[in-house]
């Protein structure tokens, strides 16, 4: 068995574990502030690898991915048009979106496993997305698919630079700017409030499960999936905000994909860690599940 690195490398930690072929005992080994500089990140993975001897790295990173090239990182943007495979050349390596790697982990061994199609969405302080066509992760035509943060559902809206509409009315920094509309601090207290019956709170939770409900039901009639499943940090909140997205988007569908279920990864934070794992045992061909 190969001996794998395996990363979740987000905008603000890196954490990192060895898998050495079981997953149920893969744990969490390093977590530690996101590296400033190529520089520094080259040389931290390059001391971890050896630690570990690992002779195959799996990374996941929050952005576009194009093979093992990172097109486009927006909060570590010293990757912007890296070449990962080329860092390394030593080692294996696979490198994907970390959604993507995330929904791998989840239909090789969490709450996807069996399912041949299923959609998942990463919804903590923006929006992450990945879908499961036919037991293979989508990766579109650059690497790009799946941007489901960046769905519209109002012909009014005037487009952003640096965030879609959707991202902009249904992830939790949205779910922050409706709590202070009703004099709460954040998104959390805003959940308890709903979850308490305060009506207030209720009713701009209710609206933004209603856009995200909306703009999801475009995508279960394109995709047909399995099951949606729902990581980040809303994936607590499921008992909040599941009835009225549900309600929502089986308004906008025939009566054959209305029973669309929609449920929280097994694996929370865990799955990028997991699917790097898998991706890095898997190689270049990660994406194809089964």
């Amino acid at each position: 068995m190969t001996r794998v690195l395996a990363i979740d490398l987000g905008g603000t930690n890196l954490r990192a574990a060895i898998h050495t072929g079981d997953i149920a005992d893969l744990t969490q080994q390093v977590r530690e502030p996101a590296p400033e500089s190529l520089d520094a990140f080259v040389t931290r993975v390059s001391a971890l690898a050896a630690t570990g001897e690992a002779k195959a790295l799996g990374l996941a990173v929050p952005g576009l991915v194009d093979g093992s090239v990172c097109r486009w990182i927006p909060n570590l943007a010293w990757l912007d048009g890296i070449d990962i495979a080329a860092l390394f050349p030593d080692i294996s390596v696979a490198v994907g979106n970390d959604a993507q790697i995330a929904l791998l982990a989840e239909a090789a061994e969490g709450a996807a496993r069996g399912v041949s199609d299923a959609i998942l969405l990463a919804i903590g302080t923006g929006i992450g997305s990945a879908v499961l066509a036919n037991g293979r992760i989508v990766a579109g035509a650059q690497g790009g698919a799946c941007s489901f943060g960046w769905a519209c559902a109002d012909i009014e809206d005037q487009g952003d630079e640096r965030s879609g509409w959707l991202e902009r009315v249904a992830s939790g920094r949205a779910l922050d700017a409706l709590a202070a509309q009703v004099g709460l601090a954040n998104g959390g207290e805003l959940i308890e409030a709903a979850r308490a019956g305060r009506s207030a709170a209720l009713a701009v939770v209710e609206q933004a499960a209603l856009r995200l409900g909306i703009a999801l039901a475009g995508a279960v009639g394109l995709l047909d999936p399995g099951v949606i499943l729902v990581s980040g940090g809303l994936a607590d909140a499921l008992d909040v905000i599941a009835p009225p997205l549900l309600a929502a988007l089986r308004r906008q569908l025939p009566p054959h994909l209305r029973g669309i279920e929609l449920k929280p990864g097994l694996f929370g934070s865990r799955a990028g860690l997991i699917g790097a794992a898998l991706a890095g045992q898997a190689g270049s061909g990660w994406r194809q599940v089964r």
